[in-house]
């Protein structure tokens, strides 16, 4: 766990504060085992957003979630604040599944990856998703970030994902037979 992050155990109650929010299990329920535990810990220890630098890049890449979601955004821009809470509001709807990445246009450091995503500073904010094993990525420009674009992507991606998946998985039956 990182410094913005502390965990409690109670008699009956396992509770992680994480981003200034305190998030709670219920240890009353019957089917509660270590392996819930251990898993509401792990789904609560990232930040709901975790920025891209050279200090976080290495987590980032070892993450044990497989599909990575990049906002290419400049943290100077007005808008900073307000297409943060949009993103963290949209970060709280795929918990656990995607990883949601911050990165700022602005840093020296970051142009390598807004260029492997082939982007302009002329063309951002924008949203990147990346599939970590395969490397199967795509990219939306946005005008404005909201909870409901950012849904849209990733669900898109998550859905030709799981065609890409279910279509192999029907070749390779077919190669059986």
């Amino acid at each position: 766990m990182d410094r913005h992050s502390r965990l409690e155990i109670k008699s009956c109650q396992v509770s992680l504060q994480v981003d200034n929010d305190r998030r709670d299990l219920d240890m009353n329920s019957k089917d509660v085992d270590a392996e819930k535990i251990t898993r509401f810990i792990r789904m609560n220890e990232l930040r709901l957003v975790t920025e891209y630098n050279p200090v976080t890049s290495i987590g980032v890449m070892q993450s044990s979630l497989q599909l990575h979601l990049l906002l290419i955004t400049d943290k100077m821009s007005p808008k900073h604040p307000e297409r943060m809470r949009r993103y963290r509001a949209a970060a709280e709807l795929f918990k656990g599944k995607i990883l949601f990445i911050l990165v700022d246009s602005n840093l020296k450091s970051n142009e390598q990856t807004v260029s492997f995503f082939k982007l302009k500073k002329s063309q951002l904010p924008a949203l990147a998703i990346f599939h970590t094993p395969d490397e199967e990525w795509d990219v939306l420009t946005l005008d404005e970030v909201s909870v409901e674009r950012v849904q849209d992507f990733c669900n898109r991606f998550l859905q030709r994902m799981q065609k890409k998946e279910d279509e192999t998985e029907e070749k390779a039956l077919n190669e059986e037979l």
